[in-house]
């Protein structure tokens, strides 16, 4: 049987670490996910990344600075996407991701962070396939590791990205409120299988929450 999959982004965050950073050093103040990176902002490489694997929609959601992203996804050319908005925007992470689940397609959802534009097509391909092609899809995480490949029994220190059935979402993310690593440790803890994938470089591990963060990627960043 073939699932059919969407890709959910988060885009709402309030870009506070980054801000604070960009204060200390009196840079000029730009979301993060506007920043460049060989020409591009961070956002566009993580959805072109994204709509390299075999997502059939990618459901992108705005919250904070939504207008200032409004700007640059409109101009996007790629009908896979679409753009949903929380109300109110200043919500957790998992009710952002909520929000992308409940207004996507797809049986199979592959969730990343838009300021993760270093993990790479074949890593968000391989999540979606190993959910794909496990005997129970309903019932089983695939996420990329930071530790511990292969099986896990344990969710710490895990977040986005993974991939999974919407069924699980749609059980879990309304009943916890706040960052995603408590709701995975819920996940393990009830029994939902977890497979870590291993990450094809360090940098995959990065997301961008302040100048640093920014600056390793931009030294070391690769098409």
């Amino acid at each position: 049987m073939t699932l059919s999959v969407s890709a959910i982004v988060t885009a709402a965050g309030k870009n506070r670490r980054m801000q604070k950073d960009q204060n200390a050093r009196e840079l000029p103040r730009k979301n993060k996910l506007l920043l460049d990176i060989q020409g591009k902002p961070v956002i566009a490489h993580t959805l072109e990344r994204v709509l390299n694997t075999s997502v059939e929609e990618c459901v992108v959601v705005l919250g904070h600075f939504k207008s200032e992203l409004m700007d640059f996804l409109d101009n996007m050319d790629d009908g896979r996407i679409r753009i949903v908005e929380n109300i109110p925007e200043d919500v957790h992470l998992s009710q952002s991701l909520l929000n992308g689940v409940k207004n996507s397609k797809g049986e199979l959802c592959l969730c990343a962070a838009a300021d993760q534009p270093t993990v790479t097509t074949s890593t968000f391909s391989h999540l979606i396939d190993k959910v794909k092609s496990y005997k129970n899809p309903e019932n089983i995480l695939s996420v990329l590791s930071r530790g511990q490949s292969g099986y896990l029994d344990t969710a710490e220190g895990l977040g986005m990205p993974f991939s999974c059935h919407r069924n699980i979402l749609e059980k879990y993310l309304p009943q916890y409120s706040g960052n995603i690593n408590p709701i995975l440790r819920e996940m393990i803890k009830n029994n939902v299988v977890f497979y870590g994938l291993e990450c094809e470089n360090e940098l995959e591990l990065v997301n961008i929450n302040k100048m640093n963060d920014y600056e390793l990627i931009l030294n070391n960043f690769k098409e």
